[in-house]
């Protein structure tokens, strides 16, 4: 299933896993995680299906249409304003306002877009997110992808979520916030021990809240914006000088 959810275009999967079957299972062989109970899997299967064919995992083209024409304007607006007024204190704040507000949101679009959530074909999706973010931006496509990869794959786990991954004298997010989540789940799993049913069903949604209580933290926090600015200047840096080394070796 989490396969599944992660390769939306089965065309192309089945194109490139040809080369690397190794067998099929056994008929006595179960097509589930043994670790995991076969009726939640099948309530899950049926949910989803019930949510495709209600049409909530379309996109809606014309929100994203108005989300990058906004800001395109956005950014625009920044420039001109800095261009036509001066560099005097308002209109330097005002353009800097209309400024970061554009990069905020165009972080928060190019995610779409690395999600593959804005168009069905996965290569539309890859070239508008290098327009946004490479050339918008100015941060490789290829780099953001990679960490966010890693992040879904460790959600909110310490040195290994690069999202929590902070600067150690600058910021105290991490280990924190991860003991405390262990904290809470290991109380409220005490507090539901007397009921075996309800202990089961109920610990399995207060670790759902207790995941989305931790990302929301996590994502409104402003010294993640400041941390993603860091690797970002941090970043150029390394580009810069590996492109110096190079043009000096030939």
């Amino acid at each position: 299933d989490a396969f599944v959810a992660f390769h939306s275009d089965k065309a192309v999967v089945k194109k490139y896993l040809k080369s690397l079957l190794i067998g099929e299972l056994a008929p006595n062989q179960p097509s589930f995680e043994s670790n995991k109970k076969k009726s939640l899997l099948e309530d899950f299967r049926e949910l989803r299906c019930s949510v495709e064919k209600l049409g909530l995992l379309r996109p809606n083209s014309t929100f994203f249409f108005l989300i990058f024409l906004h800001l395109l304007i956005l950014d625009a607006a920044s420039w001109l304003v800095v261009w036509h007024f001066g560099i005097s204190l308002v209109p330097f704040l005002t353009g800097m306002a209309l400024f970061t507000t554009a990069q905020i949101q165009m972080g928060w679009f190019q995610h779409d877009l690395g999600h593959c959530s804005v168009f069905r074909r996965p290569k539309w999706n890859r070239v508008l997110q290098i327009v946004v973010i490479n050339v918008l931006k100015g941060l490789p496509a290829s780099w953001w992808n990679h960490l966010h990869n890693q992040h879904h794959a460790k959600p909110n786990c310490f040195r290994k979520d690069p999202d929590l991954n902070m600067h150690p004298l600058l910021f105290s997010l991490g280990k924190t916030l991860s003991v405390e989540v262990s904290v809470g789940m290991a109380a409220e799993a005490k507090l539901l021990k007397a009921d075996s049913y309800r202990a089961e069903v109920d610990l399995g949604h207060d670790n759902v809240f207790s995941f989305h209580s931790l990302e929301s933290r996590r994502r409104s926090s402003c010294p993640t914006i400041i941390s993603i600015s860091i690797s970002s200047v941090i970043l150029h840096t390394l580009l810069c000088n590996q492109e110096k080394e190079v043009v000096g070796k030939h």
